[in-house]
């Protein structure tokens, strides 16, 4: 799957879905808001561990909690990985 975003065309291959649902699969459900989180997030932060991460938050009303999806950026950006989150990680700002 692909979807765009201000970070370029992000990847979710099918490992990385399948990493997902099997350890997180409150996500399956949220599939459906991957790409407006991807391309417009609420919130997006730049991960503490790696600078080149940036964790894209929405807000799901329906489940009363952020989906997180977790983005490599590189030359060919690409998801981690994506939970549900009551509340957004605290960090710098990506700008």
């Amino acid at each position: 799957m692909r979807f765009s975003s201000p970070y370029g065309i992000i990847t979710l291959t099918d490992e990385r879905k399948a990493h997902i649902f099997a350890f997180h699969p409150d996500v399956a459900r949220c599939l459906q808001y991957f790409a407006d989180t991807l391309a417009n997030p609420d919130i997006a932060i730049v991960s503490v561990h790696d600078a080149t991460v940036v964790i894209c938050y929405r807000f799901i009303a329906r489940r009363k909690k952020y989906l997180a999806i977790v983005v490599k950026i590189t030359k060919h950006p690409f998801a981690l990985t994506a939970y549900l989150a009551k509340k957004p990680k605290q960090s710098n700002l990506y700008s």
